[in-house]
């Protein structure tokens, strides 16, 4: 049979879909799978919940589109007032989009005109801070300020590229220093970084709290994301927290910078927030930020055709109704031991892996030809892809990636099941994981 929408990749054999149920998707092929990476970090209350269908379907009845530069809509304003209720305080303004590169091309933008706004059109601050090792988007603008090398040489003479720091790589720390006697050398580069372009440039820092896809659930240590807010307060630069994978109660905290106690300026999410039933995101500002803008041109000086369109917004708020009344945080923390205990078993066990790490929902396992060296597998090897298809033949579908050690070289997945999973498929789960890579270890050692 012809096929006309073409794939992702042409050197890759797909698997067919046809259904889903809660955290299971069925094959055309008969078979029932784990989608142990919900989608991609994306399918938070499970497949097919019937709530958030219906409640879809019920606005397609009522009003399909209504144009966000000619009128409000009710259910926009009650999904805005379900978002801000359930961000950290201060957080109070929100802005929707299409997904997760909207967001943060919208962050950044915002970003700017803040500060023209806020100068008098007079502010020469323009740039913003990226970090290596991360992803933003696929859009000209987020690819800028992003470091996945991978996602990014092709088209790196297409757009203005921003500056990077490291990211909190402590298994393989770029300054060769151990945590806690690093003193957080890679919180302290961004300050060297503003001094070093002119803090009268730069309008924000912006960063992953976990870093999702480029290096597999790269968590900070604790004192990170405080230094680097107080870093930015002291030098009039807006923190951007990039939860587009972490936030919607991923990490087992409504976002993942409430484990830190941190407020950034800007949060900038998407995947969850409407859980894969409509293509949505957003950005959550602080109210200073909007003040400047009400007071001067009056304008945020950006748009897209479905920005706050009402589809996205009933889906938005039938998720967030559906996580309160389920507890699906809550459950994300009581069922983060299983992933937690298992993994680390793993890891203690299988001798091609060489870390694991993360919280709640969202684990990365990084692959090593040798543990104790930590050398990975040569790039042609593709042990991610060995390890992705030694999941599926037992039934589990996992998020490889790779690349993270100097852009070319390295291996690792995402491991993040729906956060509707209970105990015993958390376990069920695990175990699936743990003999595919066994599986993996056989055939590439």
């Amino acid at each position: 049979m012809a096929r006309h929408a073409f794939p992702r990749s042409f050197k890759t054999s797909y698997l067919e879909a046809s259904h889903g149920e809660g955290i299971y998707i069925f094959g055309t092929d008969g078979k029932k799978y784990i989608d142990g990476c919900s989608g991609a970090l994306i399918s938070n209350i499970g497949h097919a919940a019937p709530e958030v269908a219906e409640a879809v379907a019920a606005q397609l009845r009522k009003l399909e589109f209504a144009h966000p530069s000619r009128w409000l809509c009710g259910v926009v304003e009650e999904a805005a007032t379900l978002v801000a209720d359930f961000a950290p305080k201060g957080l109070d303004n929100v802005w929707f989009v299409s997904g997760g590169s909207e967001a943060v091309e919208s962050a950044v933008k915002l970003a700017r005109q803040y500060f023209y706004e806020r100068d008098g059109g007079k502010s020469s601050k323009s740039i913003t801070i990226g970090r290596w090792n991360s992803y933003h988007g696929s859009t000209v603008g987020a690819m800028a300020v992003g470091g996945s090398m991978a996602r990014r040489n092709v088209f790196s003479p297409i757009f203005l590229e921003s500056p990077k720091i490291a990211a909190t790589y402590c298994y393989r720390c770029p300054f060769g220093l151990e945590h806690p006697s690093c003193g957080l050398r890679c919180g302290h580069q961004l300050e060297s970084e503003i001094r070093r372009i002119g803090a009268q440039y730069v309008t924000s820092f912006i960063a992953e709290p976990i870093v999702g896809s480029t290096v597999g659930a790269l968590t900070p240590p604790d004192g990170y994301w405080p230094l680097v807010r107080e870093i930015c307060d002291k030098y009039d630069v807006l923190l951007i927290a990039d939860e587009v994978m972490t936030g919607c109660g991923r990490t087992g905290r409504n976002f993942a910078v409430d484990h830190w106690g941190v407020v950034p300026d800007i949060i900038a999410t998407a995947k969850g927030l409407a859980a894969g039933y409509v293509p949505t995101g957003a950005i959550i500002a602080k109210d200073d930020l909007l003040d400047a803008i009400r007071g001067g041109s009056g304008a945020f000086m950006h748009g897209h055709t479905y920005n706050g369109n009402p589809i996205s917004a009933a889906a938005v708020v039938a998720v967030m109704k559906y996580m309160k009344e389920h507890q699906v945080v809550e459950n994300v923390r009581a069922v983060e031991p299983v992933f937690a205990e298992g993994l680390r078993k793993i890891e203690a066990e299988n001798p091609i892996v060489g870390q694991t790490r993360g919280k709640g929902f969202m684990w990365g396992v990084e692959l090593v030809e040798d543990k104790k060296t930590k050398a990975p597998f040569e790039k042609k090897v593709a042990a991610a892809n060995v390890a992705t298809k030694e999941c599926i033949e037992q039934g589990l579908i996992i998020y490889p990636g790779g690349g993270m050690i100097d852009g070319v070289e390295g291996d690792n997945f995402l491991f993040a099941l729906p956060l509707v999973a209970t105990k015993a498929q958390a376990r069920e789960a695990v175990e699936r994981l743990a003999a595919g890579l066994a599986s993996a270890a056989k055939k590439l050692l």
